[in-house]
């Protein structure tokens, strides 16, 4: 779970206009966090076999997410993973 103060600084970097909160680029950055928040978790715990599945989940969403901003509006696509640096 994200502390609220991290969500907003997110949303405040990432929004495309004043009331933003759930644009793509928004949605991405905020899975993102999440999933290197678990993947912290897991060199820990690593029996942790139902996070694991959330995980997946997260990471399935945001590639999702990515496929839909990549054929709609690609500039809007690699503006965000430069920002996140999630791709090469």
């Amino acid at each position: 779970m994200l502390a609220s103060a991290t969500k907003t600084d997110l949303i405040e970097r990432f929004r495309t206009h004043d009331s933003d909160t759930g644009s793509p680029e928004v949605q991405i950055a905020i899975l993102s966090v999440r999933i290197g928040e678990l993947t912290e978790h897991f060199k820990t715990h690593k029996k942790d076999h139902a996070s694991r599945r959330g995980l997946l989940m997260l990471v399935s969403k945001r590639r999702r997410l990515l496929d839909y901003l990549k054929t709609h509006d690609t500039d809007r696509y690699r503006d965000v993973i430069g920002k996140l640096g999630i791709r090469k």
